[in-house]
């Protein structure tokens, strides 16, 4: 605790939006560093976001040109009950990840999402299946919470003179790498282009079924429908650009784990797909190649559980091909 406390002190230039009543100015968004935006039920978000704003898009403010969000899903790497781990982690990696914002020329955001200890099988940071279907407000459908945060940030900016996209351009690797290839099967309308490596061992199949049998969200995309409230819009899905990625030596496997899948779900993908990562690529590369023209999936050599040198030039590269598009 003592830690993110000193953690979040230490981003003095962090800007809270919370006291709106202040009389002392405070700096605007592209005024500031890192900015935390507190939580607003009302508008339908019940945590906090982190925001930057690089030199770089805000000297095109003049331009009227339409900008562009980086949004980065939290992944903390372990369940806790304390808000501000998470906190501290998000504010961190926007911090730590302007150099890439500035060099896009994008804004970043990144939400403050929970992954609790009490209710472990609720893999949020996933948006497994446990999310979509909670009752539990505090839990439940944070990739709606996501939209919300991205559309109170869009109003924000353009109180500023600032112009941005509804359509996002998302990363995620690992956890938050199967919450950007969920988020981008539920809401292809909000997706510029999506980059995800090494997504919890299984990245979602988009088909319904495989070999006579049933591929259930998120193995697959037959009950879609059940677990979200509406049907897969396979037309938009199949325009987006995505870039899936995994390492031919990463061992991290969240197949097995039951806060990432069911036991029926783990011996479904081991009987179909195999029982490691790398066994079931092939029929990855085959199901995404087959029926999503914009996706580009690579193996890297010698590559681990982690994000290497050539595999950050890669999404650089992806993400810049797409904002020229």
């Amino acid at each position: 605790m003592l830690l993110c406390c000193l953690m979040l002190l230490l981003l003095t230039s962090v800007y809270s939006a919370q006291n709106d009543n202040s009389t002392v100015r405070k700096k605007t968004i592209l005024e500031s560093q890192v900015v935390r935006i507190e939580a607003q039920p009302k508008k339908g978000f019940l945590y906090p976001f982190f925001l930057y704003v690089p030199p770089e898009v805000t000297k095109q403010k003049k331009q009227n040109k339409t900008q562009t969000f980086l949004v980065l899903p939290n992944n903390t790497g372990n369940p806790d009950d304390d808000l501000a781990v998470h906190a501290a982690y998000s504010a961190k990696q926007v911090s730590d990840l302007r150099r890439l914002a500035s060099r896009l020329g994008v804004v970043l955001l990144q939400p403050v999402f929970p992954r609790p200890q009490t209710d472990w099988q609720i893999y949020t940071h996933a948006l497994d299946r446990d999310s979509l279907l909670t009752d539990k407000r505090e839990y439940k459908r944070l990739d709606r919470q996501l939209i919300k945060m991205i559309d109170n940030a869009r109003a924000r900016l353009a109180k500023e003179g600032l112009r941005l996209d509804k359509r996002v351009l998302m990363f995620g690797f690992s956890a938050s790498g199967m919450f950007t290839n969920r988020f981008a099967f539920l809401h292809p309308k909000r997706i510029r282009a999506a980059a995800f490596g090494s997504p919890g061992g299984w990245a979602i199949a988009p088909a319904d079924s495989w070999k006579g049998e049933m591929l259930r969200y998120p193995i697959g995309t037959a009950d879609i429908k059940l677990v979200s409230g509406k049907s897969l819009d396979r037309k938009n899905l199949r325009r987006v650009p995505l870039f899936l990625f995994l390492g031919d030596k990463d061992t991290n496997d969240s197949v097995i784990f039951r806060d990432s899948y069911e036991k029926e779900d783990e011996e479904l993908i081991f009987n179909l797909f195999g029982k490691t990562l790398v066994e079931r690529w092939t029929t990855t590369e085959s199901l995404y190649k087959a029926n999503l023209p914009q996706a580009t999936l690579k193996l890297y050599a010698e590559g681990e559980h982690s994000l290497s040198k050539e595999m950050w030039q890669d999404i650089t590269a992806f993400f810049s091909k797409n904002l020229s598009r």
